[in-house]
């Protein structure tokens, strides 16, 4: 569990879920609510190349559009540990804040070079819910996706 931040379609893609005549969005933790993922631990000893390679996916080309951050983490056996993760930069181009509707109509439409945003928003709900872990806002945002499809 993370508290403080939750998962929203945050930032404009112009490449791998839209294009620049029609931007699509990607997934950021966003400030405020809570959030269940997971967590990995990494050996000390793969620290390193870990994070390089996570701040290479995260933000492509050095451009900051995640910051990297080291937050509290409540783990399921009920212990909290400290874990890093990446939140949305608001001060990036990228970022928007989208009413419900606004969103759901964004990804309908949006296709870019990594496959429309509606597979994205879908199949991270799945995902998620093979996990066990239940998101509402996701699960609301695929049922006004679908609705919109006709």
């Amino acid at each position: 569990m993370l508290r403080g931040f939750h998962r929203r379609f945050c930032l404009r893609s112009v490449h791998y879920r839209g294009t620049p005549e029609v931007p699509g969005l990607v997934l950021g933790l966003d400030r405020g609510g809570s959030c269940r993922g997971v967590a990995f631990q990494v050996a000390p000893a793969a620290a390193r190349e870990v994070l390089d390679y996570l701040e290479a996916r995260e933000n492509i080309l050095g451009e900051i559009v995640y910051r990297r951050r080291l937050l509290k983490l409540g783990l399921a056996s009920g212990r909290d540990v400290q874990g890093i993760a990446y939140v949305a930069e608001r001060a990036h181009p990228a970022y928007c804040q989208l009413s419900e509707t606004e969103t759901a109509q964004t990804i309908a439409r949006a296709q870019g070079e990594a496959g429309t945003n509606r597979d994205y928003l879908i199949n991270t709900a799945r995902q998620l819910a093979a996990l066990g872990l239940r998101d509402a806002g996701l699960e609301r945002l695929v049922t006004l996706v679908l609705a919109s499809a006709g």
